[in-house]
């Protein structure tokens, strides 16, 4: 398959909307403990294990779609 500029684009958009939606989600989750909200243990570290996981996706689509926006340029 060969990348088209729109592909990269779509790449580039989705990793900046993960980083935006779970970038706001950890903030609220850091505000909730720190305001002292009581949850089992189990529930911060699921959700910044998903917080983490969600960020490593979108370092590597962004990386796919400056890679592929590159290779759209230079043909």
């Amino acid at each position: 398959m060969k990348f088209e500029r729109k592909h990269a684009i779509l790449l580039l958009a989705v990793a900046a909307w993960n980083v935006i939606s779970f970038g706001n989600f950890a903030k609220n989750l850091y505000g909730a403990y720190e305001s002292g909200e009581e949850r089992a243990t189990g529930y911060w570290v699921a959700h910044t294990v998903l917080i983490v996981v969600n960020m490593a996706i979108a370092a590597a689509l962004g990386s796919l779609g400056v890679k592929a926006l590159r290779s759209t340029r230079d043909a």
